[in-house]
């Protein structure tokens, strides 16, 4: 009995199965059948909810202008003044051996450029004095020099400009010649503030393709050699390339003149120019060689170490390399900050 009841409720669930399947499969076929809608009457029902329509009235707003008292400045401005001391004292007993000395020496350095546009213009003046006091000896310098560099270009294409620049160049204090003769230290007088003095112009194209490096090639250059103390040439056989009793002479040259300045290490600027002058009347022979390098490291805000090194080769002066080289540890205030 009971089979033949679960029999009837198997078929009647399999026949339910299969005709849900068959209205399924026509549906979609149905479904899935495009119609062409084109030429129909197709509305779509309206939306039951009401809909109001209105004037929107807008009311003019006054607005005051704003002024900004703005300008632009194209000017930028850099000043470093360094010092520098040194200063040793030994007792009278003190067996190392040593001498008692006070050095001291400073530094000014000012810069201002100034851009707009494809014009530019850079002053820089260079300020250098140091002297040092050994006992029982007498007083000499270490470092003495007055250098102002003026340029302005007008920018031609990406890197190259044309530029007219003039510069000059001396010392401030009198430098001389140190002998000892029977244990008596002499001094005979060699140079002062404007003997020598050297006054440059020159014109020609700079090759400029980042910030900190800049060559220039002045093809028409001219110098003037200054040395208003005659009295200088009894102890300086050189006479500065000067006539003996001459005071001023003028050459016409090329000149070339590269400038580095940037940060290689962090804290630590290199800064280098190198100059090269070719007279025009004079064989190669005479080309005069000139180049100033720095290195300068900050330790803290104010406390700094440098190193600078100067090589000249000028026949006008002396046949041979001259060399200088400063090693100091001082105070260095930059402005602005």
């Amino acid at each position: 009995m009971f089979f033949f009841v679960g029999m009837k409720i198997f078929y009647a669930s399999f026949l339910l199965v299969f005709v849900v399947s068959i209205n399924t499969l026509s549906a979609q076929e149905v479904d899935t059948i495009p119609i062409d809608t084109k030429g129909l009457d197709i509305k779509l029902k309206r939306s039951p909810l009401p809909s109001r329509t209105g004037v929107l009235i807008f009311k003019p707003v006054t607005l005051s202008p704003i002024v900004v008292d703005a300008k632009v400045n194209y000017w930028k401005t850099k000043t470093a003044i360094g010092i520098n001391v040194n200063q040793a004292t030994f007792s009278n007993n003190w067996k190392g051996g040593g001498v008692n000395s006070l050095a001291v020496g400073g530094l000014v350095n000012y810069k201002a450029e100034y851009s707009k546009e494809n014009y530019s213009y850079v002053s820089e003046v260079i300020l250098e004095y140091g002297k040092v006091k050994n006992k029982d000896q007498l007083q000499k310098k270490t470092r003495d020099r007055i250098f102002w560099d003026n340029k302005a270009a007008i920018q031609m294409s990406k890197n190259w400009y044309f530029f007219a620049s003039v510069n000059f160049e001396s010392q401030f204090d009198k430098g001389y010649k140190y002998t000892t003769t029977a244990g008596v230290e002499k001094a005979d007088l060699i140079s002062r503030f404007m003997a020598p003095g050297y006054l440059t112009e020159s014109m020609g194209f700079e090759y400029k393709p980042n910030k900190y490096f800049s060559t220039r090639i002045g093809t028409g250059t001219a110098r003037q050699t200054f040395v208003l103390d005659t009295a200088i040439y009894k102890n300086n056989n050189s006479n500065y390339g000067l006539e003996r009793g001459k005071k001023f002479k003028n050459e016409l040259a090329f000149q070339v003149v590269a400038n580095f300045e940037k940060e290689v290490f962090t804290n630590t600027v290199l800064k280098s120019r190198y100059q090269m002058f070719i007279p025009y009347d004079r064989p190669l022979a005479h080309i005069d060689h000139r180049l100033d390098l720095a290195i300068t490291s900050k330790l803290n805000r104010l406390m700094n170490v440098s190193l600078t090194c100067v090589g000249l080769f000028d026949k006008d002066n002396d046949t041979q390399i001259q060399a200088s080289q400063v090693l100091a540890l001082g105070v260095m205030f930059v402005f602005p900050r």
